[in-house]
């Protein structure tokens, strides 16, 4: 496609996510990593939260979280998400929508001993998406977990990675008068590659 370069060239949409992240890292206030992720309840009704990009691999973009939590068990009974990274700073978005796979274990082994002790104590400790009577029942958990697991706590079973690989992809910016440039990026069923059409904006 003749029109597709500048911020849009290449032929891996990954890369050029990549590019677009590590170009919006030193220009945002705070989180450069933080995208909107959708998944579908049991009734059809959709459920949107910020959650913090944690890779953006070969295939797909990880994140982590809860298993148990509402969005792990919606992932879990419908195999699909979708999420829109947005950066004022460079006003530009990705949006993407796909299949979701866990992490290997080992991969969120390696990721969870990274986090600061207080946040892999809080994974065990929280409960996350059910009801909570309290703060002081929070905090009460927490210091409980800490005791019980001490200084270097192993990954609860519950909490890790989720990859969620696109079969769609868009890259969006900002134009003049509102004539922004999209770019969508969609995977050929016949394993040939990818499909790029430019859009209406």
């Amino acid at each position: 496609m003749s029109d597709r370069s500048g911020i849009f060239a290449g032929d891996d949409p990954f890369e050029i996510a990549r590019r677009w992240l590590a170009e919006a890292t030193p220009l945002e206030p705070s989180d450069p990593n933080a995208m909107a992720l959708s998944t579908v309840d049991a009734d059809g009704m959709p459920n949107t939260r910020i959650v913090l990009l944690k890779a953006i691999e070969d295939s797909g973009f990880v994140f982590f979280t809860n298993y148990e939590s509402a969005k792990g068990q919606e992932i879990a009974a419908t195999g699909v998400a979708s999420f829109v990274l947005h950066w004022k700073s460079l006003k530009r978005q990705v949006r993407a929508r796909g299949r979701v796979e866990k992490v290997s274990a080992d991969e969120s082994d390696a990721y969870y001993v990274t986090r600061p002790l207080g946040s892999r104590v809080g994974a065990w400790a929280s409960q996350q998406s059910r009801p909570l009577d309290s703060k002081a029942e929070l905090v009460k958990a927490v210091a409980k977990a800490g005791v019980k697991h001490g200084a270097n706590p192993d990954r609860p079973p519950f909490w890790g990675g989720f990859r969620i690989v696109p079969q769609q992809m868009e890259f969006w910016a900002d134009g003049a008068f509102r004539l922004h440039d999209r770019f969508r990026w969609d995977i050929a069923t016949s394993g040939s590659g990818w499909k790029i059409q430019r859009l209406n904006p």
